[in-house]
């Protein structure tokens, strides 16, 4: 949904004006349709299909479907009203009733209604109901004859709603509190920001006044005029001054900003404190432009607000949603211009201390993407960029995502995950701290039809543990210990005296530790999200290291071959695998790996058997990732034995030559 969407779906609310009914309800629904009026589209589309007008929402009567196979010839009337009608609700908002109507028009025949189950499929998401939406999606890619862009969309979609159920499964370490204060009031709520001197800034769509004159819409007629009242929702700044907005009760005030006859929205100060940038279109003109405006601090008050022409306004496009990074050299926003990967781009230019900015930039393919990308913020303590984006996988709507980078090259963007995000629109984040820890957003996840301001607080799993030697179990002091994850940042510490570790981390979808320290066995210990998911603090049990002893052999118990050969059993495999893992864990190390046998047979022989056993060994591991340069492999036959091969009477000891057919492993070098 484009920001025009957005600004303009407090309509909902608005009443259905009186209109003439002379050439019926269709042409005036259409007409309100056209002019974006979808609620009282919606009324009219409902009038068509004669069911009563009510408050409780629209539910489909039983025995509709019968009802139209029998209303022949109406029944094209019948079926473009139901579409209609779903679409209305759609695009205001009310997914939950939209989807009951897109049900009914999924099962038209008319090649019209094609599109209709991609759309069911989207209210079905937006309504939580993901599995579902996924058989919607498949079934429309199965039917769906047309090769556009709709289907690309419906595979996005699909995984789109396999990452929402694993999100779902397993919320992320977040709380997301709704304002309850008056700061959520009628109409849209969003784009909140924080000034210099930590007041609280935001854009609503509350009435203001009194409604206005009448306008004849669109589409009219000189027979059939269809009228509306100047909406008394209007898009303006305001603030919340020397308060807590998180607050049970604040006083908000409109921000004095001389752009008569316009609406102002998104707004962002520069920290310095001194100018404002923010976004304005003339009022009441739908297809207006939206620009970005600079005002400059004069006193207590703010000067006439200046179109930012040239580099950041493209006449005859749109450029939105300005927003200054934290140490005021860059000014980001996002527009519809040329050059950019389609739909709206992120866009970047370096801002001059006067207001004055460079070359507007493309913020390139790995932010922006062929649908909208809007809202970012940067944060050039951790380097993060925090933006919304409603053509990567989400869980619905727009999302948000980070990435990490200097606007030089920027990182993957990685979603927030749930619940930063929801099946709705998640937009306009601002930090209360210099890495974002904290801050409030925008989102309609508990609204019918609008944007409202949450308060979000990120949280922190602690990983504490000791480290112990696993012969003498005293606790290693200086043991370095380096936590990792697909979405946190390396973290090095060492053990203390105790042997103890300590971090916090901000996620908890998988997290690796490993443990290093000289003259011992590094080990890797991985958890999953199962495992985190359920704790604030993992409390990882002492944790072993094995003392390292450069050419001091280990024998690798349990491993077997095919009698008079050099084949490994499965049984044995098993064991390398561990040995693989000490490879894997200690990518410093080089071993010789050594087969051994006892004296049955001839000196020749039993050597080139080992020789072959010992190789196969090595050859198993190469096979699993190790490099051939960190292993030889050297065959001993009987000439090392650990246990007599006969008694000291001069019989067989079975109990020895069982001891001496062994393999074995020894660290050669140990790299620093």
């Amino acid at each position: 949904m484009k920001l025009l969407k957005i600004l303009t779906v407090f309509l909902c609310l608005a009443s259905v004006t009186k209109a003439q009914m002379g050439s019926g309800s269709k042409r005036i629904a259409d007409v309100y349709f056209l002019n974006k009026e979808y609620y009282a589209a919606a009324e009219y589309y409902k009038r068509m299909l004669q069911i009563s007008p009510d408050s409780a929402g629209f539910v489909v009567p039983f025995g509709f479907e019968q009802k139209i196979k029998e209303a022949s010839p109406r029944k094209d009337d019948y079926e473009y009203a139901v579409y209609q009608l779903a679409t209305s609700l759609r695009l205001y908002k009310n997914f939950r009733d939209a989807e009951k109507w897109y049900a009914v028009s999924n099962k038209f025949n008319n090649p019209k209604y094609a599109q209709s189950e991609f759309w069911y499929a989207e209210c079905l998401r937006a309504n939580l109901k993901y599995d579902d939406a996924i058989k919607a999606f498949e079934n429309f890619i199965s039917r769906y004859k047309a090769n556009d862009d709709l289907l690309s969309k419906a595979r996005l979609e699909i995984a789109s709603c396999k990452y929402a159920l694993a999100e779902m499964k397993y919320p992320r370490l977040l709380r997301v509190n709704r304002l309850m204060n008056n700061i959520n009031q009628a109409g849209s709520n969003y784009a909140p920001t924080i000034s210099n001197n930590a007041e609280f800034i935001f854009t609503s769509s509350r009435p203001i006044g009194s409604e206005g004159k009448n306008q004849i819409l669109e589409g009219s007629t000189s027979n059939v005029k269809v009228y509306k009242k100047q909406t008394p929702y209007v898009n303006t700044i305001y603030a919340v001054d020397g308060e807590n907005p998180a607050g049970q009760k604040v006083s908000i005030q409109k921000i004095n900003i001389d752009l008569k006859k316009m609406e102002t929205a998104a707004a962002t100060i520069h920290p310095n404190g001194q100018m404002m940038f923010l976004t304005a279109w003339a009022a009441n003109k739908e297809n207006d432009k939206r620009n970005i405006y600079i005002s400059k601090k004069e006193g207590d008050t703010w000067s006439s607000p200046v179109s930012m022409v040239g580099e950041i306004n493209v006449n005859g496009y749109n450029s939105m949603q300005p927003s200054v990074s934290r140490d005021g050299k860059y000014l980001i926003f996002s527009s519809d211009r040329p050059g950019g990967m389609g739909g709206y781009d992120l866009w970047y230019a370096i801002l001059r201390p006067d207001g004055s900015v460079g070359n507007a930039i493309n913020m390139g393919s790995k932010i922006n993407t062929s649908e909208d990308e809007q809202a970012a913020y940067y944060m050039p303590a951790n380097k993060t960029l925090l933006f919304s984006s409603n053509g990567k996988i989400g869980l619905g709507g727009f999302d948000f995502y980070e990435a990490v980078g200097d606007f030089t090259d920027w990182s993957e963007p990685v979603n927030l995950g749930y619940p930063f995000n929801s099946a709705k629109d998640d937009i306009y984040f601002t930090a209360l701290d210099e890495e974002g820890r904290e801050g409030y957003i925008s989102s309609d996840r508990e609204s019918v039809c609008c944007l409202e301001v949450f308060h979000v607080v990120r949280e922190y799993l602690n990983v504490r543990g000791t480290i112990i030697d696993c012969v003498t179990q005293k606790p290693l002091a200086g043991a370095i210990v380096t936590v990792t994850g697909n979405e946190i940042s390396e973290q090095v510490s060492q053990t203390d005296h105790n042997g103890n570790y300590h971090f916090q981390v901000g996620s908890n979808r998988d997290l690796k530790i490993n443990v290093m320290r000289d003259k011992y066995f590094a080990k890797n210990i991985s958890y999953n999200y199962a495992q985190l998911v359920q704790v604030d603090t993992l409390l990882s049990s002492a944790l072993c290291l094995e003392p390292m002893i450069i050419n001091k052999p280990i024998v690798l118990e349990n491993i077997f071959y095919e009698f008079d050969s050099a084949d490994l059993t499965e049984q044995s495999k098993v064991t390398l695998d561990t040995l693989y893992q000490i490879m894997v864990d200690n990518p410093n190390i080089e071993i010789e790996l050594s087969a051994h046998t006892d004296n049955i047979g001839t000196e020749p022989y039993n050597l080139n058997l080992s020789d072959r056993r010992a190789k196969s060994c090595v050859d198993y591991l190469i096979s699993k990732g190790i490099t051939a340069d960190r292993m030889t492999s050297k065959g001993y036959g009987f000439s090392k034995p650990v246990a007599p091969n006969k008694l000291a009477d001069g019989k067989d000891n079975p109990e020895g030559r069982a001891l001496n057919r062994r393999t074995e492993f020894k660290v050669t070098k140990q790299k620093n």
